[in-house]
């Protein structure tokens, strides 16, 4: 048995200086140590972070429009829209984090749950407000009234009946901060139905909320734990608030464990669940029996420098052995844009009576003419030939130099059997040189590594190695690039010369302000884990 896959690592607070600040629920609390406690304003106040103050701009007026399609939808989006919409200093300035989550709230027989936190933990809010500002798009918005005063704004626009509601009076003193929707299995074996957890501060006040905002009145409402249970129906709100806990699920509990900081949205998903909840529709599908038994579960959270999509997944049909890492980080420095995966020559052995069995199937037409020109034009002995050249890791880069040229510096490394990749190499190239084709393909080889490049220059770069793990750049866009055993990485600031042209002076702004992109990850025996990065200026 293999060590089990990184998980993404959880949140270091020492990523983000000055976070040791602590404030109560919109009052600051009293200094416990002035050497270690910095008073926050609350957020009717301007936040002021490091020189500069933002005041927040007036919250939009109410308007009207189409009703919307469900309650649940509209709340949920609506909550969406206030993060987004009015996020700014009222999120960053909270900086209390902790307390009850809606997983707490929700049943443990959920299959599927989506969290949504406007009081995250402290290096969270400030990284969020931080990227946010330097973005045109986003810079106004963060510049803030309270979220929960755009939720229902939003949801105001989207139903004329809830013109008279006022927010102050209506919802602010009850309304929290959190929210979780689970999907759950119907009533009587049918379709699988939604439930929303709501903060709330006050039950009495949010009862009296609810009924005025009409969502009440389409369902079932329950209060547990400092948060109103929203279902379809009173019968269902009632269960749901007396049932275990999701959070008390070891499979749950241990899945959010191995993510580590759930960030401002999190989620989570048991495909087995799914299959076995009579969502006839979803769990016939061939992709969810190929994941049948699977986990997942995922989390958006930032850090100064970057926001960062993480993820895990348990279960399901195990990897025999864990394939190697991809070594990315051993390219050039030079490189600009790579990708790499491993296992791929052990997986399209593995896949290969299913390829087949495609070809001989109705409509798998077009599959078995491509077999049949690769072994008839090319030589090609199939599987084998080409599980040499995707090898045990197969690496794509695409360098600087020259890359807005004619023919840029491009190529692939594959570690694997050099005999043999050499020997399929020159069957391709006679062939194409029997064709009157272009057969110009540059190689290299040494110490288990085969490559194939655009030149013979780049093939030798490609054969030495280099440093570009040593760049900070990389570093923060693929983390533990040496145990990952798949990789993409584009340096956005190196790139941006093919696409900035074009762009108007605001657009081009924003998109100078985007560094580089990763995504990497593992994948093994006991699961499997994935990071994307957007890495900022």
């Amino acid at each position: 048995m293999s060590s089990s896959p990184n998980p993404p690592g959880p949140w270091r607070p020492g990523d983000e200086p000055d976070l040791d600040r602590t404030v109560a629920y919109r009052i600051p609390r009293a200094a416990a140590s002035e050497a270690h406690t910095v008073r926050l304003p609350s957020w009717t106040e301007p936040e002021e972070i490091g020189f500069a103050t933002v005041v927040g701009p007036p919250a939009p007026p109410p308007g009207q429009g189409r009703r919307g399609r469900g309650w649940i939808i509209a709340l949920v989006a609506a909550v969406l829209v206030g993060v987004v919409a009015g996020g700014g200093v009222w999120a960053a300035s909270k900086l209390s984090g902790g307390g009850t989550q809606p997983q707490d709230v929700l049943p443990a027989n959920a299959m599927a749950y989506v969290r949504l936190d406007l009081d995250p933990s402290a290096g969270q809010k400030l990284a969020l407000f931080g990227i946010a500002r330097k973005f045109s798009a986003t810079r106004d918005a963060f510049g803030g009234d309270d979220p929960r005063e755009a939720l229902v704004t939003a949801l105001q626009k989207d139903d004329p009946e809830l013109s008279k509601i006022d927010y102050s009076r209506d919802v602010e003193p009850w309304l929290g901060d959190r929210v979780g929707l689970a999907v759950l299995p119907g009533d009587g074996g049918g379709d699988p139905v939604g439930a929303l957890a709501v903060q709330v501060k006050d039950e009495a006040a949010a009862r009296a909320g609810i009924a005025k905002l009409g969502l009440g009145s389409k369902g079932g409402l329950a209060f547990r734990d400092g948060y109103a249970v929203i279902a379809t129906s009173q019968k269902l709100a009632d269960e749901y608030v007396k049932a275990a806990p999701l959070s008390g699920d070891p499979h749950f509990a241990a899945d959010l464990g191995a993510l580590g900081e759930q960030g401002v949205l999190s989620f989570w998903m048991d495909v087995e669940k799914v299959a076995d909840a009579g969502w006839s529709e979803v769990a016939a599908t061939p992709v969810l029996e190929q994941i049948k038994g699977m986990r997942f579960a995922g989390a958006l959270r930032f850090s100064g420098d970057y926001a960062e999509l993480a993820g895990i997944t348990r279960g399901g049909t195990a990897m025999r052995g864990r394939p190697e890492p991809v070594n990315i980080g051993e390219l050039p420095a030079s490189t600009v844009a790579a990708a790499s995966v491993s296992g791929l020559g052990d997986l399209l052995r593995e896949q290969w009576p299913s390829i087949e069995q495609a070809a001989t199937d109705q409509g798998g037409a077009m599959v078995r003419q491509a077999l049949d020109e690769a072994r008839a034009q090319y030589g090609l002995s199939l599987p084998d030939d080409l599980a040499t050249l995707l090898g045990r890791t197969f690496t794509l880069a695409l360098d600087e130099q020259d890359l807005d040229g004619a023919l840029p510096r491009a190529g692939a490394v594959v570690t694997t059997d050099t005999a043999k990749a050499r020997e399929v190499v020159d069957r391709l190239r006679a062939h194409l040189n029997g064709m009157e084709r272009s057969a110009d393909i540059a190689t290299a080889e040494g110490d288990g590594r085969f490559v194939i490049a655009s030149t013979q220059e780049y093939a030798d770069a490609l054969n030495g190695g280099g440093t570009l793990g040593e760049s900070e750049t990389f570093r923060l866009a693929v983390p533990d690039a040496a145990n990952a055993t798949y990789a993409v990485y584009a340096d956005l600031n190196r790139l941006e010369k093919l696409y900035l042209r074009g762009l108007n002076d605001q657009e081009r702004a924003d998109v100078e302000k985007l560094r580089a992109v990763g995504l990497s990850g593992t994948h093994g025996e006991d699961g499997s884990t994935f990071t994307l990065r957007v890495v900022f200026d």
